[in-house]
């Protein structure tokens, strides 16, 4: 059922007030299951469900509600639990559309996500939100939107394909089914009043809507700042004592477990050591790629993580149903099971597992024993959205070298520092030789070339610097996944295989790519603005799986590298970074030079 046939409780209100009578009977009823009460925190054993218009008409024994043409569901043995709520992802991460990525969820149990479509608002700035906005309304998985508020992330550091000012976001917020503000990232910008930050954070007030936050910084000023102009939430908390001084201050705490960024482990000892109220806990995703949708799941990894590591089931689905609900103001239709409700339904037969069996939304049975038992509409992207590449032309492997500024045989170089499984980087040096005036990569130092080309609109603006940390050894990659901007990021050894690799990324439209001596070992193609691909999952999670094998063979053993590599151009995430117009130092918020002479 998508939002054009869902029904408002105003509409049906009086079928379910009459189904609760007995006096009409119910569409569907789920039988004796154990009720996750997310309201009291309690279990209730041998509960019944009745649903009517896609909606709950009543919880208890519901014997009453069954008729002849009720369909009736048997939950002996297992828990029924609302549907899971991702409060803040992205979609273009997991480098899917909006509806194969439904197809990969909606089994795992998430039933409403509120997606913060920045990626595509780089390339495409309104009409690419308005794309991946439509597509998500017609979707049995309910699909809210975050209108983006950072786009570009930076107005002096890079160039973004298009940018959303102040007016896009207040007429974002009329939108059906926009729920509120995308993660504010620019929180300089917030504290020190910039007019278009405050601006979009006014516009989104002022609508009724939610202004979610990310906030990465220790300064407690800051940050107080930051919450009295406005912002309500953050996801970027990776330490325990931050968690708690958000929390104290009523901020609400999104704990996040992506495919990269694991910060349940440490963020959640705010709930099983400092024992805080759970009201304000959100768990989240963030980010997640497509092998971790297949192999570990989605949100319902994310309340698995809290689980194991000591939150009570209950409380950890509370965290990924009802909270997120209440946060965006939606508790009258999501995030619990209770009379006049959305009929989202997990049944679950352990819930330190949270596989579930049976998935249900809208009163409609959607995943049951292994398979999708229902139609998802084919969603076709504009032309417009599968023509994002536009470079100059041809690169050569000349455009990739680097001449240096001094006379002698060695200079220092300031290097991007990758760390694994962050999204941070820390600003190195590096004494690198200098053969014929150009400075040499060194791999025995794991010293090698980074190059970012304007891609959006043909400038041929190109910007090289170094990169240590990812271990590679031979080849080159490439990647138009380059947040936020998502220009060509391409890395490597050699200025040939750089450029071959650019070359033949922009062939297929973006994506990511790796290569060796001229030859493609593996490829993404992602022909929605260079960000997501137009193949169902159980492909896309091969190329992935290629991709990671390429960058194995090119020596890079680090884990999830492209994500890594896709974030070594953000210039709003400490401390240094590349972007199209060069070396970016995010600490002084200012360009800076690539070779250092004294």
């Amino acid at each position: 059922m998508s939002h054009t046939q869902r029904k408002k409780l105003p509409e049906v209100s009086r079928t379910l007030a009459e189904v609760a009578l007995g006096t009409k009977k119910a569409d569907l009823v789920v039988k004796n299951g154990t009720l996750v009460n997310v309201y009291t925190g309690e279990l209730l054993p041998n509960t019944d469900v009745a649903v009517a218009e896609g909606r709950i008409a009543y919880v208890g024994d519901a014997t009453h509600t069954i008729g002849e043409n009720t369909q009736v569901v048997d939950a002996a043995g297992r828990y029924i639990s609302p549907g899971l709520l991702d409060a803040h992802m992205h979609v273009e991460s997991t480098m899917l559309s909006v509806t194969e990525f439904a197809k990969a969820a909606l089994p795992k149990g998430t039933t409403g996500i509120f997606m913060d479509p920045h990626e595509i608002a780089n390339v495409f700035g309104t009409e690419g939100v308005r794309w991946m906005h439509e597509e998500g309304r017609a979707l049995p998985l309910k699909v809210y939107t975050t209108f983006p508020s950072c786009v570009p992330a930076t107005d002096d550091l890079e160039d973004a394909g298009d940018k959303l000012d102040v007016s896009d976001i207040a007429d974002g917020m009329c939108w059906d089914g926009v729920e509120g503000l995308g993660e504010v990232m620019n929180f300089p910008g917030v504290i020190y009043g910039d007019p278009k930050m405050s601006g979009e954070i006014a516009a989104t007030i002022n609508a009724g809507k939610t202004v979610t936050g990310h906030f990465p910084s220790d300064d407690e000023a800051a940050l107080q700042a930051y919450i009295a102009s406005g912002v309500t939430s953050d996801h970027e908390t990776v330490t325990r004592e931050q968690g708690l001084i958000k929390l104290r201050l009523g901020m609400h705490l999104m704990v996040r477990e992506g495919s990269a960024w694991h910060d349940v482990k440490e963020v959640i000892k705010v709930v099983t050591e400092d024992h805080v109220r759970t009201d304000n806990i959100m768990l989240v995703t963030d980010d997640v790629y497509p092998q971790t949708l297949v192999e570990k799941g989605h949100l319902n990894h994310v309340v698995r993580r809290a689980i194991e590591e000591g939150v009570d089931p209950v409380t950890a689905i509370q965290m990924g149903s009802i909270n997120t609900a209440r946060y965006f103001k939606l508790d009258g239709d999501i995030g619990g099971i209770a009379p006049g409700k959305c009929a989202d339904l997990l049944l679950i037969n352990d819930l330190k597992q949270m596989e579930p069996s049976t998935v249900i939304t809208d009163g409609t049975v959607v995943f049951n024993n292994g398979a999708i038992q229902t139609e998802f509409p084919n969603y076709v992207y504009p032309e417009a959205a599968r023509q994002s590449v536009h470079l100059a032309g041809p690169l050569t492997s000349q455009e990739f070298i680097m001449p240096s500024r001094v006379t002698g045989s060695t200079t220092k170089v300031n290097v991007i520092q990758a760390i694994e499984n962050s999204a941070r980087t820390a600003k190195g040096t590096a004494t690198l030789t200098v053969e014929s005036g150009i400075i040499q990569p060194d791999l025995a130092q794991d010293v090698v070339q980074l190059a970012c080309i304007e891609r959006h609109h043909g400038t041929g603006q190109i910007s090289l610097a170094f990169a240590q940390g990812f271990g590679l050894q031979r080849g080159a990659v490439a990647s138009t996944v380059a947040h936020d901007s998502h220009n060509l990021l391409v890395m490597g050894t050699n200025p040939e295989d750089m450029a071959f690799a650019a070359n033949e990324l922009a062939k297929l439209g973006g994506g990511m790519i790796v290569v060796l001596d001229g030859k493609v070992l593996a490829s993404v193609p992602m022909v929605i603005a260079g960000l997501m691909s137009d193949q169902p999952l159980d492909i896309v999670v091969k190329e992935v799986q290629a991709l990671e094998q390429a960058w194995q063979t090119l020596g890079c053993m680090l884990n999830a590298p492209f994500m890594t590599f896709s974030l070594v151009a953000l210039p709003v995430i400490p401390e240094i970074r590349i972007t199209n117009r060069g070396l970016a130092d995010v600490e002084q918020f200012k360009l800076i030079p690539v070779e250092i002479v004294e």
